[in-house]
């Protein structure tokens, strides 16, 4: 980052964006605070609506996930507010909210954010 200002942002005030998932045909909601041009480095908050799963995946970068509100449903169990959840670079994984409530989370990742689906088997 080469712009040496300080940043904040008042997620209260923020508009919630759409993001859709392509692959997926789904959307999810987001948040954007920091997208490093130099680092990749991408900061947002990020929510899932109830009943949404990401299907198994991979990024070639490692991210973590700090669950606000609701319970972040992952391959690995299930967390709620509080908790931080890391997930390193390549590894294959699941991840979305319960089937009854919203996950609120604020994802962050260590270098350019990118999303490499399975596909559906045959």
């Amino acid at each position: 980052m080469s712009d040496h200002k300080l940043q904040v942002f008042d997620s209260k005030a923020m508009p919630w964006k759409e993001s859709l998932l392509p692959a997926l045909g789904k959307t999810i909601f987001v948040k954007p605070f920091v997208e490093d041009p130099e680092t990749g480095v991408t900061v947002r908050m990020a929510k899932y609506p109830a009943g949404f799963m990401n299907t198994w995946h991979t990024h070639p970068c490692a991210h973590g996930i700090y669950v606000l509100e609701g319970t972040l449903v992952t391959h690995e169990g299930s967390f709620g507010p509080g908790n931080f959840v890391w997930f390193p670079e390549g590894m294959r994984m699941q991840h979305g909210a319960t089937q009854t409530e919203d996950v609120t989370v604020l994802f962050i990742t260590n270098k350019k954010f990118e999303i490499w689906h399975e596909k559906p088997a045959a």
